[in-house]
């Protein structure tokens, strides 16, 4: 199986800065799109943004210019850099991946924008 662990969220003032990091493990035959969904409360799991193997990159509008995925391949990991953080950023944050057609998702890591 895969499993995705993600890490560093935290509560941020508003204009901050956070990185959040995901590495994936298990049963991985080579490398695949990864990327960062968010859900705040009440709301649907939205895209922020993905990653191709070669580092293509796609963002949702909302996080355009503020945000920036980065990967390792050698390491499976994937990065999120958050900039000009702004309350409506909060949200509990998703490392996703596919392969073979299936999602993998993590468990979720709490971002909180507030002064």
């Amino acid at each position: 199986q895969v499993q995705l662990v993600e890490s560093g969220g935290d509560l941020v003032q508003p204009g901050g800065s956070l990185r959040l990091s995901c590495t994936a493990s298990g049963r991985i035959f080579g490398i695949y799109p990864m990327g960062w969904y968010r859900q705040a409360p009440g709301k649907q799991r939205e895209l922020v943004g993905t990653i191709l193997p070669n580092g293509g990159t796609n963002y949702a509008d909302s996080v355009q210019g503020r945000f920036s995925i980065s990967r390792n391949n050698a390491k499976k990991e994937v990065n999120l850099q958050m900039n000009s953080l702004k309350p409506e950023d909060t949200a509990i944050y998703y490392c996703w991946m596919t392969m073979f057609q299936r999602d993998f998702w993590g468990q979720g890591t709490q971002v909180t924008v507030s002064a």
